[in-house]
């Protein structure tokens, strides 16, 4: 891997003539030449427009080729800040305020909330136009005006800002510099060993730190190319992988779930498009799930741990050697480390919350000196997940700090029920969350979502438990459900799920 330690060094990587962006409806790719010839493009229509290096621009495009290509564009000479499409005009108008957006970019003759919030900010609208290749475009609109600080990005300047899904407090903005997305780009094609003859399929959405830096930008460090999807569909993906013959992808573990539920019809197409991988992350993968994967793709499926502030990936199962189902890996970038409530560093094999540093990681939250403080000790960026390193260095999660079930005082690792409940042949998923008790404080739940054709007893399944988990860990509620509840980024969200499905004791 080459030394990049920005985002147009990154580009500099690729051969002129090779594909670095393809598009699934047919387009012609876009070359490492035409993506850096972009990049300046980019640039200098931004300086002239008055937004320069730590400018923000908000970005609000549906998944696809001009998605991925306009973040790595005005990465270069400004600061990404892409938002979720999917949001409310009150929820842009908070974003677009937050972030203090020099400009918002949109698709041209798209409709989106995102417009009349910015209006009502007086914040500029720029147009994208797409070109003809995949991800080529132009930017119009806006005013003439001079940047404070123009030309191409240094490896100190903010490359991305994204806000942390908070469950009750306001959200708080990451800021990620060149030098920390790079870092990460390095780990993970080093991780998974990518080169220029690597293509992967990004399913992932691209205002989420996972399909930025593990789909897009460590394929551009490679020099491989990126098959840009309108976004994650299980009824398209095996057509996708036929035509477009992709060497890997990366997904969160309901996407892996939903494809398994159709890897059977599709076998032919499995076997016509040998994977050298899969890559799961941003959630934990139930192990028994890891397993029928590899069995039905016939290649290694590596489970990384990341997260926003660490610019993605932290630690990773390696693609040679023991993979081991339910832990996500050994430290693949940052130091990673375990600590006690007092701060000192914990040994092997003792459980605490899971600390890191190292290049990949934020320097700290945004005009938030409270958040820091909670989040850095002794220069450790402390993650929120507990966890323990297993005698060979690997991580096993044992769940977030603030959604560990408190029963009476005996605490309850929702991971390691899931762990459980999953391992039984008729559940296809499950996700185990705290319910509020009167006399207990909280009790144990599991959302189910039966396998096709399946049928099982909520006695059935608690007696399968009950094998395996002490009886305080035995969920006292089971219910069924046709989906289980999932955030903006596909993640499922456990906080809040008894209130969500209605659930009381």
């Amino acid at each position: 891997m080459s030394g990049f330690r920005t985002v147009p060094q990154l580009l500099e990587v690729g051969e002129a003539t090779r594909p670095a962006l393809r598009a699934t409806e047919g387009r012609a790719p876009l070359t490492y030449a035409a993506l850096r010839d972009l990049g300046a493009r980019t640039i200098a229509t931004l300086n002239a427009k008055g937004i320069g290096r730590g400018d923000r621009v908000a970005i609000v495009l549906p998944n696809g080729p001009e998605m991925a290509a306009v973040f790595v564009s005005v990465a270069c000479g400004a600061t990404t800040a892409p938002l979720n499409p999917a949001y409310r005009e009150d929820e842009f108008a908070f974003y677009i305020d937050d972030l203090k957006a020099k400009a918002l970019v949109v698709a041209r003759g798209v409709e989106t909330p995102a417009r009349a919030a910015a209006a009502k900010l007086g914040v500029p609208i720029l147009e994208v136009v797409p070109g003809v290749a995949a991800g080529d475009f132009t930017l119009e609109g806006g005013a003439a005006g001079q940047a404070a600080l123009p030309g191409t990005a240094q490896e100190d300047d903010v490359a991305l800002v994204l806000h942390t899904s908070g469950t009750t407090a306001r959200p708080k903005i990451v800021p990620l510099t060149h030098g920390n997305v790079t870092a990460s780009a390095r780990h993970i094609g080093a991780s998974l060993s990518l080169t220029r003859d690597d293509t992967c399929l990004n399913v992932m959405p691209l205002f989420h730190i996972h399909g930025l830096i593990a789909a897009v930008l460590s394929s551009l460090g490679a020099g491989g190319a990126v098959v840009c999807t309108p976004g994650f569909d299980a009824l398209k993906f095996f057509r996708w992988m036929d035509e477009e013959k992709p060497s890997w992808f990366t997904a969160v573990p309901t996407m892996h779930q939903a494809i398994l539920s159709r890897a059977e019809r599709n076998a032919e197409i499995i076997r016509r498009v040998p994977l050298r991988f899969i890559r799961s992350s941003s959630a934990s993968l139930p192990g028994p799930v890891m397993e029928q994967i590899e069995k039905v793709f016939g290649c290694p499926l590596v489970e990384s741990y990341g997260m926003t502030e660490a610019s993605h990936q932290m630690c990773s199962n390696p693609l040679e050697g023991p993979r081991k189902p339910g832990k996500v890996g050994r430290a693949a970038g940052p130091e990673v480390a375990i600590m006690a409530d007092d701060g000192t560093i914990l040994p092997q094999g003792e459980i605490g919350e899971v600390v890191i540093r190292g290049p990949n990681v934020t320097k700290g939250y945004e005009a938030n000196p409270e958040a820091n403080a909670k989040a850095f000790t002794n220069g450790w960026f402390r993650t929120g997940d507990q966890g323990l390193f297993d005698e060979d260095g690997f991580l096993l999660l044992t769940g977030r700090l603030k959604e560990l079930i408190n029963r009476g005082g005996e605490k309850v690792s929702p991971l390691e029920v899931d762990g459980v409940l999953s391992a039984h042949p008729a559940v296809a998923q499950v996700l185990c969350f705290a319910i509020p008790h009167a006399k207990l404080g909280e009790e144990v739940g599991a959302a189910v979502v039966l396998r096709e054709g399946m049928e099982l007893t909520e006695r059935e399944l608690r007696d399968f438990a009950a094998k395996q988990l002490a009886d305080f860990k035995v969920p006292r509620k089971v219910v069924f459900v046709p989906e289980i509840p999932k955030g903006a980024t596909g993640k499922l969200m456990r906080i809040g799920l008894a209130e969500k499905l209605g659930i009381a004791l």
